[in-house]
């Protein structure tokens, strides 16, 4: 997949710098972790800096020192994680339990507390200064365009889980309307993906995925809620990926446990974005690399409990990178006891090391033709 920053070897890992940034490390360190492309967050950077001041240090590149490929969401997902994703608690897979209610409970016609959708797009709270907000699809555009990703997506109402099939059809009418005002009013040159919708229902996500197929995007999004659990999930990408032009490149938004990717790529994902490295770093995990060869079984560590104070090994023997080259352990666990943030960012640039040579083996097995 070519940008003018360079070429991106599918399939690809992207990690979430959501403000211009991938916490903790700076952007020569996200290079040496083997990324090949970031995306950002539309919705953040339109509240802090705000457009004008990016477009103004001469784009996204410029300003966050990124050489490589960039995306930008659109702020769609924003609609769903400060609306319905809030109200109630829920991520974009529901991940249900024995004997949990999965019926519906959202309803065509209902709103959340804290966002309202309307025809010409979707008012929010700031979440920075409790101000009102309002992006539809022109807007997101234009705030696309003055931050400059190499890949943009076109506004979409992000669906939670949990409703019915009457929501998920007035909702999917909305999302098509907008991507059609997304192509007509985009006036720079970038590669605008289309987003798939239609949550767990195959005649929706059919309906969707010929349709946003039909106008001309350079690129697809399958966004939205995906389902009740990961063989919904897998289900729901079984339908879509037909039916979406094989030349053309397609992304899953949201969605990249190490668990996931190989069944994801077998199925026809080119690149996915997730915040998994980055937010268990954050909270004092490690993933690490059990047996061996070229399958991984993941594991983690929990560098929080003190078992580790007296572990002289890397994080993961089997790792090159240079935390696991140069720090045991006992020291990373020392450095999270005593909140220091150097411990976050070793784990922070062992985790995305990880994940992109989980990847990398993928592709070389695909090379291969072993996948």
């Amino acid at each position: 997949m070519e940008t003018s920053h360079g070429v991106v070897e599918t399939p690809a890992f992207v990690p979430v710098a959501t403000q211009a940034t991938i916490k903790t490390l700076t952007s020569s360190e996200v290079l040496e972790v083997g990324s090949q492309i970031l995306i950002s967050n539309t919705f953040h950077l339109h509240l802090k800096p705000g457009e004008k001041i990016v477009k103004a240090n001469e784009g996204l590149h410029k300003f966050m020192n990124w050489p490589r490929s960039l995306m930008t969401d659109s702020g769609g997902f924003q609609v769903f994680s400060l609306g319905f994703g809030r109200d109630m608690g829920v991520g974009k897979i529901l991940k249900t339990f024995p004997g949990r209610d999965i019926s519906p409970v959202i309803n065509e016609g209902a709103q959340s507390k804290s966002v309202k959708i309307t025809p010409d797009g979707v008012h929010f709270q700031s979440p920075v200064d409790g101000k009102s907000l309002f992006i539809g699809p022109k807007e997101s555009i234009r705030i696309q365009e003055a931050l400059g990703a190499d890949i943009i997506f076109a506004f979409d109402e992000c669906t939670p889980p949990l409703i019915s099939k009457e929501y998920a059809a007035k909702s999917l009418k909305l999302t098509h309307k907008w991507a059609k005002i997304c192509l007509d009013s985009q006036k720079i040159k970038q590669a605008l993906y289309g987003i798939v919708q239609g949550s767990k229902f195959k005649d929706l996500r059919l309906e969707s995925a010929k349709y946003i197929d039909s106008l001309g995007f350079a690129g697809y999004g399958i966004g939205g809620d995906l389902g009740e659990n990961k063989k919904t999930t897998g289900d729901i990408l079984d339908w879509v990926i037909p039916n979406l032009d094989e030349g053309k490149p397609r992304h899953l938004l949201g969605i990249g446990y190490l668990e996931d990717m190989e069944l994801m790529i077998k199925r026809g994902v080119d690149t996915f974005d997730c915040i998994v490295p980055t937010h268990y770093a954050r909270r004092g995990v490690a993933f690490i690399t059990k047996g061996s060869g070229a399958t991984l079984n993941d594991s983690k560590l929990n560098l929080t409990k003190s078992i580790f104070l007296k572990d002289k090994k890397p994080l993961d023997p089997k790792c090159t990178c240079q935390t696991c080259q140069n720090y045991t352990r006992s020291y990373i666990c020392h450095l999270i006891k005593a909140r220091e943030i150097t411990g976050l960012r070793l784990i922070t640039f062992h985790n995305l090391f990880f994940f992109n040579k989980y990847v990398a083996k993928i592709r070389e097995r695909i090379k291969e033709g072993k996948i």
